[in-house]
Formats: C-alpha cells, structure tokens, sequence
C-alpha cells in the first residue's frame, strides 16, 4: 500500500498511542504531530477510506488489523534506523531520532533489511570492531573539543 510520508506519521503516531495508552484521541494525535485537530480529522477520513482506521465523527478511533500492521512496519523501521545511528554509527540520541524520522518514510524494504542484518552482524560477529569505531569516535570527539 503506498503511503504518503504524511500519513505514515499519522498511521505511526496512532500506532504509538494504541500501544502506549491503548486508546487513540485526535487531541493526543494533533500533540504528538504538532497539527491543528481539523487535520488530524481530515487524515482520520483520508485513512479510514483505505481502511487503516476506523473512524466516525465523534466516535472513538481505532486502528484495523492492516492499520496496525502498517503501523508496526513503520515504528520498527524507526526503532531500527534510531538504533543504528545512535549505536552503531554513534549519532547523538536527539539527532538520530531526528534523522529516523524522515529516513524511515523513504528507505526501501530491501535496505531496511541490510541495515538489520549489518547491524547483527557488527553487534553479535565482530563486537571488537564497534568497540573500537565507538572508542575512536570519542577520541576525535574530544579533540574537536580541544580544538574548538
């Protein structure tokens, strides 16, 4: 199915609101995204169309078994990309949110997939060389720091 980047957040923000509180309120939607709740019911209506959610004025918001499954596609491509930044390539925690964020809508399936095997590869085969990557990012850190 193809989604607009727009909707993936909306459909991923929802996911996130099921499995945290376990109810999806347009207010908590309109928070987290950072929108006016009028657009949060334009893409309430747009999502119910292609059945992800299911949505009727004034009724409370659920998501369809596609639409948690999309939903969860989605937020383990960010948990995976922020992992990877932060742990892997040593992105500060802030700024590989950031950046998971907006990858996560564009990178294709297949690249997802490599970076997940190349992540368990680095972590479970060859721990000395992260090590040793992690170690030598520090030290350039503090010599720009000296420097700077």
């Amino acid at each position: 199915m193809n989604l607009s980047k727009r909707e993936e957040e909306y459909i991923e923000a929802m996911y996130i609101l099921y499995r945290n509180k376990g109810v999806i309120r347009i207010k908590d939607i309109s928070r987290m995204l950072n929108v006016k709740p009028p657009s949060v019911v334009d893409a309430l209506r747009r999502l119910s169309e292609r059945g992800l959610v299911d949505y009727e004025k004034y009724d409370r918001i659920l998501l369809t078994e596609e639409g948690k499954r999309v939903g969860s596609e989605i937020y383990s491509k960010h948990l995976l990309l922020t992992s990877f930044f932060a742990d892997i390539l040593g992105v500060p925690r802030e700024t590989a949110e950031k950046d998971a964020c907006q990858f996560e809508h564009y990178v294709s399936e297949i690249t997802v997939e490599r970076i997940r095997d190349f992540a368990r590869f680095i972590r479970e085969e060859c721990p000395d060389v992260l090590e040793r990557f992690v170690s030598n990012r520090k030290g350039e850190e503090v010599q720009r720091e000296e420097r700077g």
